[in-house]
């Protein structure tokens, strides 16, 4: 059976800020410890898991990067690493080889030109091999404290179904977030919006019946 459109919602950008306002309040309330899925300690950990999870799960990156992370403790030993010795370490993220070969190349950046320390911009971050738009927003938001809205593949399906943008492109879609979201909640958006996609809207077969936003919902009931 062929999926129906959401339907079509009617709507200035001042009421769209205002539906967005209320879905912000309902995801705080419903997912108030709502986080980075990813285990780390301090910035470089964060960054290096970002890398490996790219179509992959946070718990197999989970499953993977204690013992990497007991190997490697920094990015110096990253750098000095033998590629083919990493890939067999991160062999079950997938994308072994272009994982590896970016966090060997980020690993190098970091050592000569920052100190071996995680910048804090997004200009910096995203020269970073292996490193785009929605990692930075990751490592800013949830180690650094600087908002980022993260257009993972959840944010991504949900800001579509809920009629918060029409665009397909991540970095389109950030910015037309950027514009609903008050940017001190921006990150809190994206971890309560990405956990209401792993438990609730699913992307396959959604459980609209379940949802507190499905009143704010233009495609409720469509799947």
């Amino acid at each position: 059976m062929k999926k129906q459109r959401p339907k079509k919602v009617n709507e200035t950008l001042s009421d769209k800020r205002v539906r967005a306002g209320e879905i912000l309040s309902l995801l705080e309330e419903e997912y108030p410890e709502a986080k980075c899925h990813l285990d780390f300690d301090g910035p470089f950990q964060l960054l290096i898991g970002c890398i490996l999870s790219a179509q992959c799960t946070d718990k197999r990156v989970n499953e993977v990067t204690p013992g990497l992370f007991k190997k490697y403790p920094t990015p110096h030993e990253f750098a000095r690493a033998d590629q083919s010795e990493l890939e067999k370490e991160i062999h079950s993220c997938g994308f072994f080889r272009a994982k590896s070969k970016s966090i060997l190349n980020c690993s190098k950046a970091l050592v000569e030109e920052h100190n071996g320390e995680v910048p804090r911009t997004m200009d910096e971050l995203v020269e970073l091999a292996g490193v785009g738009r929605k990692t930075a927003n990751v490592v800013l938001g949830n180690y650094f404290g600087i908002p980022g809205i993260i257009v993972d593949t959840h944010i991504k399906r949900l800001s579509t179904r809920l009629g918060l943008t029409t665009n397909s492109d991540p970095t389109k879609i950030e910015y037309d977030l950027n514009e609903l979201i008050p940017q001190e909640k921006w990150t809190i958006f994206s971890n309560s919006l990405g956990d209401h996609g792993r438990t609730v809207c699913h992307a396959r077969k959604p459980m609209c019946g379940d949802c507190m936003i499905s009143n704010l919902c233009p495609s409720a009931g469509l799947f």
